[in-house]
């Protein structure tokens, strides 16, 4: 938003944020100031390997170039409100955006690979049944810095950008608040940003979008990122899918699947799966006959499969799926011929597990005005039975 100037009255332009730029956008953008393209790989080292954001510290750039920068441009990553460090070494950021909502950010480490689950939106628009997001209703998109500045934030935090610091955010997954292709551009920009090797160089490999099943963008996007999908599927039929996640009415699952299946087969690297992520919910998608069920829709379809156990939240009656159930839905998949991996609960003691990420939005949708009352009045949200 432009600034007035207080002698002339005129609108000042505001600063570009080059944060959330990637190298495309941050060459032409240099190359409009009369700049050299070079400029853009020196700024992206600078901001992103190693978290500078004061243009004054960029010493192979010109003090002429740097005072301009100073002038017309800023890095300005979104406020951490607080960080939460769980007992099994999962840490959670509070992070305040424009507007005062306030989204959330998770790191799990296991073993070697850190893994750091990113917001996309502030809340979510597609409101499915056993997620904490969709219950706080839905502001607005993240800004690409504001994606990106999650990482940024992150990776400060362990120390990872500065010279020869620990590389500990090895892998990103765009599974936190929202859903990613809901904001495909912003999006696609700052994975960009996470696989670039000025940036921050992860491997393609170790990005992944995961998408609630959006199937016009998802066939737009192997047009512009050839980053990991996962498929939040969680049901093996559209008539339960359809209670689970309502954007299944839209885009129910063969159509989905036809889309993710085009987008794997047009990767250059043949060896590719898609992730099925199922959220296992007692007496609701855990029986046997659903695991047959889904053992015989995936059949032709390069997945492997990831089972999470849900995990409570309030403003959700839903009930956790027991250990004979999970083991009894895996072992029947795994017969199948499917690899099947079972997501370990992590940080749910900071309320930081899979399905709880919830923040703080200024919900333009009222939908979590209308949760609570239902919840105050004792109308649970309907467990759904098959």
């Amino acid at each position: 938003m432009a600034v007035a100037d207080v002698e002339t009255n005129t609108p000042t332009p505001a600063k570009v944020n080059l944060l959330g730029l990637p190298e495309a956008k941050l060459v032409a953008f240099f190359e409009s100031m009369g700049e050299k393209r070079f400029r853009a790989a020196q700024v992206l080292k600078w901001i992103h390997q190693l978290g500078v954001d004061d243009f004054d510290e960029m010493t192979n750039i010109s003090k002429a170039l740097r005072d301009k920068l100073k002038q017309q441009c800023e890095i300005v990553a979104p406020e951490v409100l607080q960080q939460l460090d769980s007992v099994d070494g999962t840490r959670k950021f509070l992070i305040r955006v424009t507007g005062g909502s306030v989204v959330e950010t998770v790191f799990i480490p296991e073993g070697e690979r850190g893994t750091l689950c990113v917001s996309s939106q502030v809340g979510c628009s597609l409101d499915c049944s056993f997620c904490a997001t969709g219950k706080q209703g839905f502001n607005r998109d993240l800004t690409a810095a504001e994606i990106i500045g999650q990482v940024w934030i992150a990776a400060k935090s362990f120390g990872q950008l500065t010279a020869g610091g620990p590389r500990k955010v090895t892998n990103v997954v765009m599974m936190g608040m929202g859903e990613p292709l809901m904001n495909f551009d912003n999006v696609v920009d700052s994975m960009n940003l996470m696989m670039h090797d000025n940036a921050y160089g992860i491997s393609k490999r170790r990005v992944t979008l995961s998408t609630s099943g959006v199937v016009p963008q998802l066939d737009r996007l192997g047009e512009f990122t050839d980053a990991c999908l996962a498929i939040s599927l969680h049901a093996p039929n559209d008539a339960l899918r359809n209670e689970l996640v309502p954007i299944n009415r839209k885009y129910p699952i063969a159509m989905l699947l036809d889309s993710a299946k085009r987008y794997i087969d047009g990767l250059p690297d043949t060896h590719r799966k898609i992730t099925i992520e199922y959220t296992l919910i007692d007496h609701v998608n855990d029986r046997p006959e659903h695991a047959r069920e889904l053992a015989e829709l995936l059949r032709d379809v390069p997945v492997k499969i990831n089972l999470i156990p849900f995990n409570p939240f309030n403003l959700s009656n839903y009930k956790r799926v027991s250990n004979n159930a999970l083991r009894r839905f895996q072992d029947i998949l795994m017969q199948e011929g499917f690899i099947t991996t079972v997501r370990t609960t992590r940080g749910d003691d900071i309320d930081a597990a899979c399905g709880q990420l919830a923040g703080t939005v200024n919900d333009l949708t009222k939908r979590s005005e209308r949760y609570r009352a239902n919840f105050v009045k004792d109308e649970p949200v309907t467990i759904i039975s098959q």
